[in-house]
């Protein structure tokens, strides 16, 4: 199985939006009360749908259960914009009773079979163990990122150097116009 870079993003994401809502400041699991009141506020977090599916999905949590994961494979090899259909994956996943109704909230929103599709992807992949090759890519990924802000930071401390310079020429040409008029007006040069 391969995992898009988007899914392998995602699904780092989601990790670390569970993890946030297991435990309290205490260690104390509450993962639980945490959803509940999370799907209490559903309507709320459906304009972070298309933004954020990550932190909306969550909502759905143990909401799947995937009857051909080899359909599932084949969307996490996907990227995010060039998903298959809702209706043409929906067959192979069962839904649980208790979230029946968040559902067809969701596929009532303009990007709900998109976001359906996401989330039914992030729970399938939240139960599966990354494989060598994934750990390897997803490794390989935020080393890009880090050299990645890397350079931005370089080119940050350059651009600043420029303008450092800039300002210091500036500097200078004042300084040579000022000793320049107060030679003309009968006063030895500054040096």
């Amino acid at each position: 199985m391969s995992i898009s870079t988007s899914f392998l993003e995602l699904r780092s994401a989601y990790q670390a939006e569970l993890d946030d809502l297991t435990s309290d400041s205490e260690g104390k699991d509450v993962l639980r009360k945490r959803l509940a009141e999370k799907r209490k506020e559903l309507g709320f977090l459906l304009q972070m749908m298309e933004l954020s599916p990550e932190m909306v999905a969550v909502v759905l949590h143990q909401a799947f259960r995937f009857t051909r994961p080899a359909v599932m494979d084949h969307v996490l090899a996907q990227d995010a914009d060039d998903l298959p259909e809702w209706d043409s994956i929906s067959a192979d996943i069962e839904i649980a009773p208790w979230a029946g109704d968040m559902v067809k909230t969701i596929l009532d929103e303009a990007k709900g079979a998109w976001f359906m599709t996401i989330a039914a992807a992030l729970e399938y992949m939240h139960h599966k163990p990354l494989t060598a090759v994934e750990r390897a890519q997803l490794a390989s990924e935020e080393n890009e990122e880090e050299d990645l802000d890397e350079v931005r930071n370089e080119r940050h401390d350059d651009n600043h150097t420029e303008d450092h310079d800039e300002d210091e020429v500036a500097a200078r040409q004042r300084e040579d116009a000022g000793n320049d008029w107060m030679v003309e007006q009968g006063f030895d040069r500054k040096d």
